[in-house]
């Protein structure tokens, strides 16, 4: 299920037909295993950034169909580079596949997940000023601002599912 782009709301699509690249990968962009021999994305870690508006509601991103847990609804954000703050990583990724511009941003607080031997830390920020979403790269099937109450009717990213309940009651 999509988010309905009635009442308002705007869904930005990937153009099929758009030449979208991939990024080149960086110093942080491998899988990390763990013992049990699961998988996170990020050698140093990663992040990520839920970027809320009191109107527009949540920025979220479909991730493409071919990407780890592609086709469902998550946050903007990916691999931390070698030394880089999870505040620092998360807003740049979200401004390379989401076009969100860091001076609208005010950081409120971070959430970790940590893993002992990998780590994801979620950057919850309010938007100043509503914006449009902007498609940068082929990561993102589409991106969309959401009301807080939709979410849960979406199909989430599983990390991203497990934590919303706790991050939505800190939000409200």
């Amino acid at each position: 299920m999509a988010p309905q782009s009635g009442s308002g709301r705007r869904i930005i699509r990937a153009d099929a037909h758009a030449d979208l690249q991939r990024r080149a990968h960086g110093s942080g962009d491998a899988w990390v295993h763990g013992p049990n021999g699961e998988k996170y994305w990020g050698t140093h870690g990663a992040a990520g950034l839920l970027a809320h508006h009191p109107d527009a509601g949540v920025l979220l991103q479909l991730r493409a169909t071919w990407s780890h847990y592609g086709d469902t609804w998550g946050l903007p954000g990916g691999a931390r580079k070698l030394g880089e703050s999870a505040v620092d990583a998360a807003v740049r990724e979200a401004n390379e596949e989401a076009g969100v511009p860091p001076a609208l941003l005010r950081v409120e607080f971070e959430q970790v997940f940590d893993r002992g031997f990998w780590s994801y830390t979620t950057v919850v920020a309010e938007a100043l000023e509503d914006f449009d979403p902007v498609i940068g790269d082929a990561e993102s099937a589409a991106l969309s601002w959401v009301p807080m109450d939709e979410i849960d009717r979406l199909p989430l990213h599983p990390g991203f599912a497990a934590s919303w309940t706790g991050l939505r009651r800190r939000l409200s």
